[in-house]
């Protein structure tokens, strides 16, 4: 290990590489996971999922207006790269936690619409998925000038993608495995400080599953099939979650009126057989629909359109591919949701909706 007062010297300026996996670690405020040794400095803690691990002072990266950078943490998991996660200080009080989440369809491209979208649901937790961005090239800067100090991302050159701003601090989590074995990142979890104790919150993008309902003929629909049924047996493996949320596209319609025409779509990637019964069996390994909690499971209720549609709000030829799940000891937290359907109709937006539930904690 660094020495403790070679490490406290140059934190303020210094950024750490964790030796073990050749990847930048930033540090500030305190890691932990449940297994590895520990590296310790003044200022930071950081339990290593597995194996060995030593921490090097490399290069400074001092910010633009030459005050001292925000600092974090990362570490790599599987082929995908690296969790990244910048760790701020302040977090907003009070007992209600909005969470939200938005496939932003490139967080580069669209990145000006998180003002848009923190103007109109205050959240303060946002989950975004498909942000098509390695994480040397994520807009570190921009979380912190919305307003979250907290964030963690993995990302991918042109595919994927997921990230999580937050206001309250986060801690990763390390324990799940990786999804069907491609790397892929599609998934982040971490604890979310909370009132009452940490929420375990997961951020899933589900494979899309491509044109073809056949495993045989398709093979982006057999890895859909097979992820959705691997994140159910480890969901009903674990025997409960405690006070957890799970977000994201799922890329699901499951239930009847999630979509403009059951009968026409039930050969339709996204609302077929197979794919909307596993995604019910997922949910049921331990957790409540946040949004149909507030929707009767009658009415008709979308988050995407097709950027196919000329006039997407008239024809409205929708399905609910983005949902918010939570444990059954949240259920009776929750006070509302909202399906941000206007930025549908924001400059350059996504073909998905912003999705946002409150509790009460």
């Amino acid at each position: 290990h660094q020495s403790a007062g070679t490490a406290h010297a140059a934190l303020a300026q210094q950024r750490f590489v964790l030796a073990r996996t050749g990847v930048q670690v930033h540090h500030s405020g305190k890691v932990a996971d449940d297994a590895g040794p520990i590296v310790k400095t003044r200022r930071c803690r950081w339990r290593s999922p597995s194996g060995s691990a030593r921490v090097e002072p490399c290069q400074a990266n001092p910010s633009a207006n030459g005050a001292e950078p925000l600092l974090g943490f990362g570490a790599e998991l599987a082929s995908c790269g690296r969790v990244s996660i910048v760790r701020g200080f302040d977090s907003r009080s009070g007992q209600f936690v909005r969470i939200a989440t938005w496939n932003i369809n490139s967080v580069r491209l669209r990145l000006p619409l998180l003002k848009e979208l923190v103007a109109a649901l205050d959240p303060d937790v946002i989950c975004l998925q498909e942000t098509k961005v390695i994480d040397a090239l994520f807009p570190h800067d921009a979380p912190g000038q919305l307003g979250y100090p907290h964030v963690a991302f993995r990302g991918m050159k042109g595919y994927n993608g997921v990230a999580i701003f937050s206001r309250r601090p986060i801690a990763p989590m390390f324990t799940a495995p990786d999804w069907c074995a491609k790397g892929d990142c599609r998934h982040l979890a971490v604890r979310v400080d909370a009132p009452g104790g940490e929420i375990e919150l997961h951020n899933f993008y589900v494979p899309a599953g491509g044109d073809v309902p056949d495993r045989e003929q398709n093979a982006k629909y057999g890895h859909k099939l097979d992820f959705i049924a691997e994140t159910q047996r480890w969901f009903a493996a674990r025997n409960g979650v405690g006070r957890a949320v799970l977000v994201g596209d799922l890329n699901i319609a499951p239930l009847e009126h999630d979509v403009w025409s059951h009968r026409q779509l039930l050969d339709v990637v996204s609302h077929t057989p197979p794919e909307t019964e596993g995604l019910l069996a997922w949910q049921a390994a331990g957790f409540v629909d946040a949004v149909r909690h507030f929707v009767p499971a009658d009415q008709k209720l979308y988050t995407w359109w097709s950027y196919r549609n000329r006039d997407w709000r008239a024809s409205d030829r929708g399905r609910r591919l983005d949902h918010i799940w939570v444990s059954p000891e949240l259920t009776g937290r929750l006070r509302r949701q909202i399906v941000l359907k206007d930025a549908r109709d924001w400059p350059r937006g996504s073909d998905h909706v912003p999705v946002c539930v409150e509790l009460k904690l």
